[in-house]
């Protein structure tokens, strides 16, 4: 049997391979960074092209730290960026035009006029989503609409559309020579095109968005065999099995696969999610309902979950915009040179606000300045508004499910800075849990991969797996919790409409 079992996460700013053995543990690891491409403000794009080159050369040279063959694999896994949005010539292999990212806002006009007098809760019922920016279908429409020949390319067949799993599948399985045109529920469910209950696409909805359904990729559950490595050389002839968006595959690797489980990413931007069952659970407070996975032929299981844009992204722009620091690493050092943020609160909403408030009018701000604050104060405040974040998503996902969560599970690569952490255990009040993996993200893709061709047997080895790496307990009392939040919550009041509606 095969050793090990191969990830690609392809994520916001960077992609990586990932080998992962039986125990779940990381042999190898390769990553490289993308272009963040950023044409006016509010608009995100990437490279697909630079996406792929880097995805063949980081999954080359992870194989090769470990001194392994494509012969070593029994599987590949692929996990992504969720709402970033590639349409591509089917005949060519060429996008039309940049991929549009998820924190992107130019859609803002055609999510207005699709809202309507019917209001941005228009397709929430079925597809589980308000209409928002965020979303990768409004963004299909914009480039058939601004690129020129698109809309006539994509009505004649010849235009494919996927979000960065798609892409890197069909890629993956050999793009132009016979390429795969498929995606996984989870990605699906964030187009604002699937239908959560039926799992498919909805021809209704896709012709308000003037979409053509021959554009969109076929929906297979995330773990399954769907064909063979056929356009990566280091990986020819390995199943590729398992596809899961980036924060349902960390859900995956972190073991919540029971109802009431969750789990917190924090990463360019945050995401809570809470596994639901096979109950979907329509929010009251703000929060999504997505598909968090589906094993081959067994029944959808569905999540709740708290999206937040801004948090790792915060502290790239402490460093690339205002050069307060010169790795994002230092971030933590500077915030220890002072013991509080002097009274200084950052709300993020470089791309408005995500969940629980929804607000493309909001804007960022810095409030509760004097001429005490410091850089480290700065700092700090970035780390704090990471947390007090966290804890407006918990406190809506525990009103929406009914289950008050014990403990929170972390993972992704800001839960290396333990100030942070131990700060969003004393504004949470309960216990924050970070495992011995903390990139569950790739593993959460190698898992589904494997599971489908039995290298594991089942989701009892995946909790085999799972184990504690470190524990923050809270150590603020309740009164002062209670005061900083509500001083954070007044904060975020400011940066209220700041940018004219569409």
């Amino acid at each position: 049997m095969q050793q090990f079992v191969l990830a690609i996460d392809q994520g916001t700013t960077s992609t990586r391979a990932m080998v992962f053995d039986h125990a779940g543990r990381a042999v190898s690891i390769d990553q490289k960074e993308h272009a963040q491409i950023l044409p006016r403000a509010g608009w995100v794009e990437h490279d697909p092209c630079q996406v792929w080159e880097n995805t063949m050369a980081v999954t080359a040279a992870a194989l090769a730290k470990a001194e392994l063959t494509a012969s070593d694999i029994a599987a590949v896994g692929v996990t992504n960026q969720r709402e970033t949005a590639v349409v591509w010539d089917r005949r060519t292999g060429r996008p039309v035009h940049n991929a549009i990212v998820w924190q992107d806002t130019r859609t803002e006009e055609i999510v207005a006029k699709l809202a309507g007098a019917q209001g941005r809760d228009r397709y929430r019922a079925k597809v589980g989503l308000p209409l928002a920016t965020y979303f990768s279908g409004p963004k299909i429409g914009w480039i058939l609409d601004n690129v020129d020949g698109a809309r006539a390319a994509a009505q004649a067949g010849h235009l494919m559309f996927g979000t960065m799993d798609t892409w890197v599948l069909w890629n993956l399985t050999g793009g132009v020579r016979g390429g795969l045109h498929l995606t996984d529920p989870t990605n699906a469910s964030r187009t604002m095109l699937m239908d959560l209950s039926t799992l498919s696409w909805d021809a209704e909805i896709a012709e308000e968005m003037a979409i053509p359904l021959s554009m969109l990729p076929e929906i297979r559950s995330s773990s399954e065999v769907y064909g063979h490595c056929r356009g990566l050389d280091a990986l020819a002839g390995v199943p590729v099995a398992g596809d899961l968006g980036d924060q349902q595959a960390a859900t995956f690797g972190q073991a919540c696969l029971s109802r009431g489980e969750a789990k917190n990413t924090y990463g360019t931007g945050n995401f809570m999610l809470m596994n639901t069952g096979t109950e979907r659970v329509p929010s009251k407070h703000g929060l999504l309902t997505t598909v968090c996975h589906q094993l081959g032929g067994q029944e959808p299981v569905y999540a709740l979950e708290g999206s937040i844009a801004v948090t790792g992204s915060l502290v790239q722009w402490m460093r690339d915009n205002l050069g307060l620091i010169s790795d994002a690493a230092e971030i933590e050092a500077l915030a220890t040179t002072v013991d509080d943020t002097g009274g200084a609160y950052i709300v993020p909403a470089f791309s408005g606000l995500f969940a629980p408030y929804w607000r493309p009018d909001a804007r960022g701000a810095i409030v509760g300045l004097t001429r005490y604050v410091t850089k480290g104060h700065l700092a700090r405040a970035v780390l704090e508004a990471t947390a007090f974040q966290t804890r407006e998503v918990l406190d809506a996902m525990n009103a929406d499910s009914g289950v008050r969560l014990t403990a929170l599970k972390v993972d992704g690569g800001m839960v290396v800075n333990e100030t942070l952490m131990q700060f969003q255990a004393d504004i949470l009040g309960v216990p924050v849990i970070r495992p011995v993996v903390s990139e569950t993200t790739a593993l959460g893709a190698a898992y589904a991969a494997g599971l489908a061709v039995g290298y594991w047997n089942g989701e009892a080895d995946v909790r085999a797996n799972w184990a504690e790496g470190e524990r923050w307990e809270p150590r603020l009392d309740e009164a002062a919790r209670n005061r900083r939040y509500a001083q954070w919550q007044k904060a975020v009041t400011k940066s209220f409409d700041w940018a004219d509606a569409a």
